[in-house]
């Protein structure tokens, strides 16, 4: 069974600045057999009684096109490709997209948890190719590259203005081989020029650790594979010892797999529905709770952090613990994507991702659009402060108090 997968970080090209990726880091599709060249004359027509539509006009033009362009024509692969996603653009739908088989491996590479390149998180913002993150210990931060950096080149090769799918594909490349980026430094006069050899990468999906006052904190990066197994771990190191609140932080976060969010949510909400899933004819699918989860306690203080990148099944996640009165959320409004995309692999490898239906919050919230408001708006701070992560420590540490309070009350009355 096909996987539904709710991201918004694969999107083919940078459609959304949320669509950060990490570089170093049936249906009813009728595939029609593409002709070398078809004289305008004698077109081909290809039936299609299900739509109505004489494609021999298509064939006609193509083949038209083939014998007349005063230029130099792609490849037959190429234009067909092209048509594919000209079809796709009169939807209307920017989560409907089409990648080519090599888009198509890179985007598998990126749910699977790791890849060969330099190590380095980039998203494309207004034509410019920039680094929003670089892993530590990882070959991008060893040749000295930083958070903020714009690469101009790939091997002396302009990259402004490419989609984020092909220059992260020029960045990549097999483990042990060199690659010659040009990158601008703001405070810098001239660009400089680093070459870094790609290594196999592991994506960091999940960090943790324990804050003072015994708060553990979680950062969640993505929803791939190995994100639910990850999270368990952590939670089984973090649980035994007690800790007075968790944060749990979806900062950035684009989404991932539509299975791994129903389970990371089952982590800490042990109620159903964790989402509701409506096509366009109105049925509706509930999806349950996976028993067993680590951290349901609702003794434990949850704080959910989020932000205008926090998108698809980042929103799921955070929605069913604030709908279940499991945690709060804090820090700004959500990105707001709650479609669904099914992948579809056809025959040379390429993917077509179709939006299939919308989900929606276990109260029945909609999201598409319009994302999820916290319940305790926090700005993000300036520099290297975390004001939000401050907000939610104090939010914790408050509670404590209270409660605190409370006993040492009750204490009191006693005869």
């Amino acid at each position: 069974m096909k996987a539904l997968r709710i991201s918004a970080m694969a999107l083919l090209g940078a459609l959304l600045a949320l669509a950060s990726f990490f570089v170093g880091m049936g249906v009813g599709v009728r595939q029609v057999p593409v002709p070398k060249a078809i004289p305008a004359a004698t077109p081909t027509p290809v039936p299609t009684p299900e739509t109505g539509v004489d494609f021999s006009v298509f064939w006609e033009a193509w083949g038209i096109l083939e014998r007349e362009f005063y230029g130099e024509i792609p490849p037959a692969e190429e234009r067909m490709y092209s048509a594919i996603r000209g079809v796709i653009s009169s939807l209307g739908d920017p989560y409907t997209s089409f990648l080519d088989p090599k888009q198509a491996s890179v985007a598998r590479q990126d749910i699977t948890g790791s890849f060969e390149g330099i190590g380095a998180i980039v998203d494309m913002k207004e034509g410019k190719l920039v680094i929003v993150e670089v892993i530590e210990g990882q070959p991008a931060e060893k040749a000295g590259l930083k958070s903020g950096d714009i690469i101009l080149k790939v091997d002396d090769k302009p990259i402004e203005n490419m989609t984020l799918l092909e220059a992260v594909l020029l960045i990549r490349g097999p483990k042990g081989t060199p690659v010659k980026l040009t990158v601008y430094r703001e405070g810098l006069e001239e660009p400089f020029e680093v070459t870094i050899i790609r290594q196999r990468i592991e994506i960091p999906t999940l960090s943790y650790k324990m804050l003072d006052g015994k708060i553990a904190y979680i950062k969640l990066r993505e929803f791939n594979e190995i994100a639910s197994e990850k999270l368990k771990e952590a939670l089984r190191e973090i649980i035994p010892q007690k800790p007075v609140g968790i944060i749990l932080d979806l900062r950035g976060n684009p989404g991932g797999l539509l299975s791994v969010a129903v389970e990371v949510a089952s982590q800490f909400v042990d109620k159903s529905p964790i989402l509701i899933e409506r096509t366009k004819s109105g049925q509706e699918k509930l999806f349950k709770a996976v028993p067993g989860g680590l951290a349901t306690d609702p003794s434990i203080p949850l704080v959910v952090l989020v932000n205008g990148a926090s998108a698809s099944a980042s929103e799921i996640v955070a929605g069913a613990i604030r709908d279940h009165g499991r945690g709060i959320l804090l820090g700004e409004k959500t990105f707001g994507k709650g479609s669904v995309q099914q992948p579809f692999t056809l025959k040379d490898g390429s993917e077509l991702r179709v939006t299939t239906a919308r989900w929606f919050t276990p109260s029945g919230t909609a999201i598409h659009g319009k994302g999820l408001t916290p319940d305790i708006e926090v700005k993000a701070g300036e520099g290297e402060k975390d004001v939000q992560l401050e907000k939610a420590v104090e939010y914790i540490l408050g509670l404590r108090r209270e409660r605190k309070s409370d006993v040492c009350e009750d204490c009191g009355k006693q005869p």
